[in-house]
């Protein structure tokens, strides 16, 4: 299961969120997405857990808690949305 967590802060790293999310259960993944422009985090990330029940847990107890003094908001993620072209 993808899940999404957001108002990270600016410091937070890949690794952090694997450590955060690793208590309960297998993370498959855990990325933190950064600006191309600027290398700088954007503030969010996702991470994927193995078990779905292990998951909706994670979810459930990290849901506004404090990590690295931001209060993170954690939910499942939501299919990405398609963009319409530009050209």
């Amino acid at each position: 299961m993808k899940i999404y967590v957001g108002n990270l802060s600016f410091n937070t790293r890949d690794a952090d969120l694997e450590h955060a999310f690793a208590a309960f259960g297998t993370v498959v993944s855990a990325s933190v997405i950064m600006d191309r422009d600027t290398n700088r985090s954007k503030g969010f990330g996702f991470v994927e857990m193995d078990d779905a029940e292990d998951a909706k847990r994670a979810i459930a107890d990290l849901d506004g808690t404090n990590l690295q003094d931001r209060n993170i908001k954690v939910n499942e993620a939501k299919p990405r949305e398609s963009r319409p072209s530009l050209y």
